[in-house]
């Protein structure tokens, strides 16, 4: 009985997790323009009949938000296409030059923006390598995730080329180590690094060899 509960438990979470985050992110975003949309829809006697077992309030609930996703998704690409426009271009250039100057907001603004740029747009290969180093002490080893080189004046003063290594915590990834080692101090792993990830969020309890194993049952 206590095989069967576990069972169906592993197979249920997942869903019920992915149904509330779903749920959540879409009463997100159509919350502020619900009422307008619901409003307009019964104003113009749109959506004013039951279907199957939903209300007519319901199908104008579901309705409108399903036309405030599609038109959000249409702004944002509208959006993508008039941000490659000059004008426009030139629009966000002031911008970023006025936000450039406000204390204490161009800190924030500045950081932001490079990294986000860095790990978007200029180095692809970043994070891509999985490697296990020494720490927190030699003899004992963590997987981490390879950045780039370090910089060049920490290079220069330890005599020798660094790499910069960030080394996740668990549970939670988003925080972590930003280590620098030499290339011989680093074992490069043949791994995904979302199978590190998962192995480091889950205290080590899914192994990468269990999730090449699951990704081939599912592919089969």
């Amino acid at each position: 009985m206590k095989k069967y509960f576990i069972t169906g438990l592993v197979i249920l979470l997942p869903l019920a997790v992915t149904i509330v985050i779903v749920v959540f992110i879409v009463n997100f975003l159509t919350k502020p323009f619900i009422g307008i949309v619901s409003g307009f829809l019964k104003d113009f006697g749109m959506l004013n009949k039951g279907v199957f077992f939903l209300t007519q309030e319901q199908v104008v609930l579901y309705g409108s938000e399903l036309l405030i996703l599609m038109c959000l998704f249409l702004f944002t690409l509208l959006l993508g296409v008039i941000a490659r426009w000059f004008f426009f271009k030139a629009f966000l250039n002031l911008s970023d030059k006025i936000l450039h100057r406000i204390p204490l907001v161009n800190k924030v603004y500045k950081t932001t923006q490079e990294i986000i740029k860095t790990i978007f747009v200029t180095d692809k290969s970043s994070f891509k390598q999985v490697v296990m180093v020494p720490f927190p002490k030699s003899g004992t080893y963590v997987m981490g995730l390879v950045s780039r080189e370090s910089p060049k004046v920490c290079s220069e003063k330890s005599g020798s080329e660094l790499y910069s290594v960030l080394v996740p915590t668990t549970p939670n990834p988003t925080t972590g180590f930003l280590l620098m080692y030499k290339k011989e101090d680093m074992i490069f792993l043949d791994l995904k690094p979302e199978h590190a990830i998962k192995y480091i969020v889950s205290c080590g309890v899914i192994t990468p060899e269990y999730q090449v194993k699951l990704e081939a049952e599912n592919n089969a």
